[in-house]
C-alpha cells in the first residue's frame, strides 16, 4: 500500500494518491526489499519541481507504470529539501552512473540500499537519446532476474568507489590512520601566504565568464551566482589593487541584470529559481526560500558598499552589452519588494517562513508553468482602462508603452515582465500607475502551491538577512519580524541538545539538523544579537557554535552527525561535505564564517584557528571551480579585513544611535558589532573592559557614547564621533 498520505511534507503527499506503492525512505522499505529480493526504486524531488511533476503525472499516475513498479520493485519517494542527506548521497551516484544529475532523480537500488543503475527524468515514451520509462523498469527488471551477479557486481563496484569523498576539507585535528585526507585538502597556510594572487584570479576568471551581452555567468541555464556575489562585495570593500574595482562592476552588473530581467518579479517581488535562457527572459518559475534569503542579503550588501565607495563600479570588457550597475534606488526597491514577497507569501503565521512555491499554477486539474506570472497586452489594456477615468490617461497608449518597455510579446501571447535594463524615468512614473491594478488582476488569479515545511537552514539564512536589512535599510518591521522567526527557530527547532532540520505546523520532524542548519542558524543568531543588542540571541548562537562540532570527526567536516540505518548502503563518501558552493554557499564555508564571527565576539583563538584551518583548500578550490568557491573566498575576506570588531557602549539616545547607524552603514568584511548601555555585567566577551568615557570603570555608565573598534588583536582609541568611527572602519 501507499505509505505517503501521513507524511508531513507536501512533496510526500502529493504522491500519497498514485497507483504506486510508495514508502517513505525507512528502514521498512529496505526490510521489505530484502524481504522480497527485489529492487528498490528511489524517487527523489521536491514540491516546486516543475519536471517532478511532469513525471508525476505522465509516469506515477499511470495504473500500469504504477502495478508494475508495484510487482517488481519496492518504490521509495524522497523530499530532498527535507533529507539532503539522502540526496547528495545518490546523486553522487546518479553522476557516476549517468553522467547527468538533477530533479527528479531516479535511482535503482540493491535491497541493502547500493546503486546499479540511474538517471534523472524518464519520458512515458522514447525520444531521442533517452528511453521511455516502462523500457527501463523492464530493463532493470530483466537484468535483476536473468544477471544478478553482474547488477550486484556494479553495486559494489560503484560503492568502493564512491567510498571516499572527490574532497575531504581538513579540520587541523589529527585524522586517523585510516582516514587520509583525499588530495586538495591543502595546507592551512596557503591561502593566507597566496591571497594576494588568489583573489585576483578568482575575479580575472569571474570576469571571463561573465556573459558580455546580458550579464551572469556562463550560458543557459543561467542561475543567480549568490555565493559569487557575496565575495565580490567583500572585495570591493576591502579595496585592495585593481581587482576590487574590477569586481565592484561586475557584482553591480550582475545584480542589474537579474533584477531588470524576467528573473525578478517586478510587479509582486521575489526571484525564480533561475532562467532557462542566457537573456533571462524565460525563468523556471519555482521561487525558493534559499535564493530569496541569499539574494536579500547581497543586495544589502550591496546597497551599503554603493554608498561607502566612491567613484564608479569598474568597466565593463570591451565587448561587453551589459555596461551599468544596478542603481541604488533599484537595489533599494529590489530588496523591499523581496521582503514585501516573503511576507505575503511564504510566511507563516507561526513566524516561519516555508520553503517554496511551485514552478506550476494548477488551473482546471492541469498543471501550467508559470501561469500566474504572465502577462497578456490585453490584460495591460484591462488594467490601464481603470486608471483612465481618474487620471485622464489614454489606456490604449499607457498600455502599449508599458507592454514595450517590458518586453512583452508583439504577438499578443502571454510573457513575464522583462525590461531588460534599467527604466527611465517617464518609465518608472508608468509603471508606478499601472502597477496597482495589475497587482488587483493577479490577486484574482490561481497561485501556485506552497510548500509549508520550514527547514531550519534557509530560515537561518532569512534571519541574517532580515536582521542586516533592517538596520542598512532603517526599517523597524523588518527586525520585529526577524524577531519572531528567531523565536520561533529556537522554540521548535532546539530541543536542548539538537537542532532539528524540518518542522511542520509547529511541530519538528525527528530528522536531525545537518552541517548547514547549525551553521545558518548560528549566524542568523549573531546577526540577529548585532541588530538588537538582546544578549539572548548571542548565548543561543554560542550554544550552536559549540554543537557544530558534532561535525568534526576524524580530522574531516562531516555534513551529517549520524548515520541512520537505512543509509547503510549509500556512497559512503557524499556524506563529508562539500566545500564547493551550489545555489548557496558550501556548508563548509558557512561554518568557516560562523567560526570567524565567534571569534570576533568571543576572542575564541579556537575558533579562528578552525576557520584558518577549513580555508587550507582554498587554493585548490579556486584553480578547479572559483566560481563555485564565492562561499570560501568571502571568508578569506572577512578574515583579511579583520574583521573589524566595533563596540559602540553608551546610554540609549541620539549619539549613540548616530554611531550605531554609521556602524551598520560601513561595508567592512565580516564586521561584528556589540553595543552595550554600559551597566551591569558585559553581556558579550568584545565588551568587555569598556566604557562609555575613557575614564569610567565598566559596568558603570557615564559622559558620551563611545566606539572602540579592533582589529587582528589591535585595537584603536575610542571615538564618539561617527566621522571618527567612519574613519577607523574604512581604513582612513
Amino acid at each position: 500500500m501507499n505509505r505517503l498520505a501521513g507524511e508531513p511534507s507536501a512533496y510526500l503527499r502529493q504522491h500519497a494518491g498514485n497507483p504506486v506503492n510508495w514508502q517513505p525512505f525507512d528502514d521498512a522499505a529496505f526490510a521489505e526489499a530484502r524481504e522480497r529480493n527485489v529492487p528498490v526504486f528511489l524517487s527523489v524531488g521536491y514540491a516546486a519541481c516543475h519536471w517532478c511533476h511532469v513525471m508525476a503525472h505522465e509516469s506515477f499516475e499511470d495504473p500500469a507504470i504504477g502495478a508494475y513498479l508495484n510487482s517488481n520493485f519496492v518504490a521509495i519517494k524522497v523530499d530532498r529539501e527535507e533529507r539532503p542527506d539522502v540526496d547528495d548521497a545518490y546523486m553522487a551516484a546518479t553522476q557516476a552512473l549517468s553522467g547527468e544529475g538533477g530533479w527528479p532523480m531516479s535511482v535503482f537500488l540493491t535491497p541493502q540500499g547500493q546503486a546499479f543503475y540511474a538517471g534523472t527524468y524518464f519520458p512515458p515514451r522514447p525520444v531521442t537519446g533517452r528511453p521511455s520509462f516502462r523500457q527501463v523498469l523492464e530493463a532493470v527488471t530483466d537484468a535483476w532476474e536473468s544477471r544478478p551477479e553482474e547488477v550486484l557486481s556494479t553495486a559494489r563496484a560503484l560503492s568502493l568507489a564512491l567510498a571516499d569523498p572527490l574532497w575531504r576539507v581538513h579540520t587541523g585535528a589529527p585524522a586517523s590512520a585510516d582516514a587520509a585526507i583525499a588530495p586538495g585538502a591543502g595546507n592551512p597556510e596557503d591561502w593566507a601566504d597566496s591571497l594576494d594572487v588568489l583573489v585576483p584570479a578568482a575575479v580575472a576568471a569571474m570576469v571571463h565568464a561573465e556573459d558580455p551581452v546580458h550579464g551572469g555567468f556562463g550560458q543557459a541555464p543561467k542561475f543567480p551566482p549568490t555565493p559569487a556575489l557575496e565575495f565580490l562585495i567583500r572585495h570591493a570593500a576591502r579595496g585592495r589593487g585593481e581587482s576590487s574595482h574590477t569586481a565592484r562592476g561586475l557584482a553591480g552588473r550582475t545584480l542589474g541584470a537579474m533584477v531588470n530581467s524576467a528573473l525578478f518579479d517586478r510587479l509582486g517581488g521575489g526571484f525564480a529559481r533561475y532562467s532557462v535562457t542566457a537573456d533571462w527572459s524565460e525563468p523556471h518559475y519555482e521561487k525558493m526560500l534559499y535564493d530569496n534569503a541569499g539574494l536579500l542579503r547581497v543586495l544589502v550588501h550591496w546597497i551599503r558598499l554603493d554608498a561607502a565607495v566612491a567613484g564608479p563600479p569598474g568597466p565593463a570588457g570591451s565587448s561587453a552589452a551589459i555596461s551599468t550597475s544596478i542603481s541604488p534606488g533599484d537595489a533599494r526597491q529590489a530588496a523591499e519588494l523581496t521582503v514585501g514577497w516573503l511576507l505575503n507569501e511564504l510566511r507563516l503565521p507561526d513566524g516561519a517562513f516555508a520553503s517554496s512555491l511551485d514552478a506550476d499554477t494548477v488551473i482546471d486539474g492541469v498543471h501550467h508553468e508559470g501561469a500566474s506570472y504572465l502577462w497578456a497586452s490585453s490584460e495591460l489594456l484591462e488594467a490601464a482602462r481603470q486608471l483612465a477615468p481618474a487620471d485622464g490617461l489614454d489606456a490604449s497608449e499607457l498600455a502599449a508603452r508599458v507592454a514595450g518597455f517590458m518586453n512583452l510579446p508583439a504577438t499578443g501571447a502571454p510573457g513575464p515582465f522583462h525590461p531588460g535594463r534599467e527604466l527611465t524615468g517617464a518609465e518608472r512614473t508608468l509603471w508606478r500607475q499601472l502597477r496597482p491594478a495589475l497587482t488587483t488582476i493577479r490577486g484574482g488569479r490561481a497561485m501556485p502551491a506552497r510548500d509549508d515545511k520550514v527547514v531550519a537552514a534557509w530560515n537561518g539564512m532569512l534571519l541574517a538577512a532580515l536582521a542586516e536589512a533592517a538596520m542598512v535599510l532603517e526599517r523597524a518591521d523588518y527586525l520585529a519580524t526577524a524577531v519572531e522567526l528567531g523565536t520561533y527557530l529556537r522554540r521548535v527547532h532546539w530541543d536542548g541538545a539538537t537542532l532539528r532540520r524540518v518542522s511542520h505546523h509547529g511541530e519538528p520532524r525527528g530528522i536531525e539538523g545537518l552541517l548547514e542548519d547549525y551553521a545558518a542558524c548560528a549566524d542568523g543568531f549573531f546577526a540577529l544579537y548585532a541588530a538588537t543588542a538582546d544578549s539572548q540571541w548571542f548565548d543561543f548562537a554560542g550554544t550552536l557554535v559549540d554543537a557544530a562540532g558534532r561535525f568534526l570527526k576524524d580530522g574531516s567536516v562531516a555534513s551529517s552527525a549520524g548515520e541512520q540505518p537505512a543509509m547503510a548502503g549509500a556512497p559512503a563518501g557524499a556524506r563529508f561535505a562539500d566545500p564547493f558552493d551550489n545555489a548557496t554557499a558550501s556548508p563548509v564555508a558557512l561554518l568557516a564564517d560562523v567560526m570567524v564571527t565567534a571569534s570576533g565576539y568571543t576572542g575564541s583563538a579556537e575558533s579562528r584557528r578552525l576557520a584558518e584551518n577549513l580555508l587550507g583548500s582554498l587554493p585548490e578550490l579556486v584553480r578547479r571551480a572559483p566560481r563555485s568557491a564565492g562561499g570560501m573566498l568571502a571568508v578569506a575576506e572577512a578574515m583579511t579585513a579583520g574583521p573589524a570588531e566595533v563596540a559602540i557602549v553608551g546610554e540609549p539616545g541620539p549619539d549613540r544611535d548616530a554611531l550605531v547607524r554609521r556602524a551598520w552603514a560601513s561595508p567592512s568584511p565580516g564586521m561584528v558589532i556589540a553595543v552595550w548601555d554600559g551597566h551591569g555585567t558585559p553581556p558579550v566577551p568584545l565588551l568587555e573592559g569598556r566604557a562609555p568615557t575613557g575614564g569610567s570603570p565598566a559596568g558603570t555608565s557615564s559622559g558620551p557614547a563611545l566606539a572602540y573598534v579592533c582589529r587582528n588583536m589591535v585595537c584603536a582609541r575610542p571615538v564618539a564621533a561617527p566621522a571618527d568611527l567612519d574613519a577607523l572602519l574604512s581604513g582612513r
